[in-house]
C-alpha cells in the first residue's frame, strides 16, 4: 500500500469513500451528497495549502485523510482540523493509521503545532455512529477536550460531538511561521 498526493482526478473515487458516510452514517453531519464538482473544488482549495492524501493498494483508493483550516484568524495558523475516511469494508487492517502518521509528519514539516479533530460521538449507540472515531483517534494520540451535547440532528436522532487534539511540536515566544502549501510525503 502506498500514500500519494490527492488529485483532482481523484475526485470521483474519493467521493465514492464518502458518499455511503454521508447516506448512512452519522459520521458527518452533511445531508446530501456533494456534487463531483463540489467535491473537486474542496480538493482544489483544501490541497493549495494543506496536506491531502491518499491509500492506494493495486490502483484502488481504500481510504483519504487531509488538514484543513481550524479557524481563519491568523493566531491559528498553527493549527488544523483534520478528517479521514476509509472505504467501507476496508476498516480495522491499518489503512488510517497509516494515513494519520503520514498527514502528521506532513504537518510537523510545514511547522503545524496543532492536529484537532471534531468528532460525532452518539449518546448511544446506534446503526449510524458509534465510538469507533473517537477509539481511533484516542490511538492515535488525541486527547478529549471538550464534549458538545446534543450538536448534530441525523436520522431523527440528536449526536454529540467531541474535540480531540494531539499535540506536534514546541512552542516559541517568536514560532517560525507555517509554510502553508509546501507539504510533501513520502510515497515508501
Amino acid at each position: 500500500m502506498r500514500i500519494e498526493k490527492v488529485t483532482i482526478d481523484d475526485a470521483k473515487e474519493l467521493l465514492s469513500i464518502y458518499e455511503p458516510y454521508v447516506r448512512n452514517t452519522a459520521i458527518t453531519f452533511e445531508y446530501c451528497v456533494p456534487s463531483l464538482e463540489e467535491f473537486k473544488n474542496r480538493i482544489k482549495d483544501i490541497s493549495s495549502k494543506y496536506p491531502y492524501i491518499k491509500a492506494v493498494d493495486k490502483g484502488e483508493i481504500l481510504g483519504y485523510a487531509y488538514a484543513h483550516v481550524f479557524r481563519e484568524r491568523k493566531a491559528y495558523d498553527w493549527s488544523v482540523e483534520t478528517t479521514i475516511y476509509v472505504k467501507q469494508g476496508r476498516h480495522r487492517i491499518g489503512i488510517g493509521r497509516l494515513l494519520y502518521n503520514k498527514l502528521e509528519k506532513s504537518l510537523k514539516n510545514m511547522g503545524i503545532l496543532n492536529m484537532n479533530a471534531c468528532i460525532a460521538v452518539p449518546v448511544k449507540e446506534d446503526e449510524h455512529l458509534t465510538y469507533d472515531s473517537y477509539n481511533f483517534h484516542k490511538s492515535m494520540g488525541f486527547s478529549l477536550v471538550g464534549r458538545f451535547h446534543k450538536a448534530g440532528y441525523k436520522f431523527n436522532t440528536w449526536y454529540d460531538i467531541v474535540w480531540m487534539e494531539k499535540m506536534l511540536g514546541e512552542r516559541n515566544d517568536f514560532q517560525k511561521e507555517v509554510q502553508f502549501g509546501k507539504w510533501d510525503i513520502e510515497t515508501k
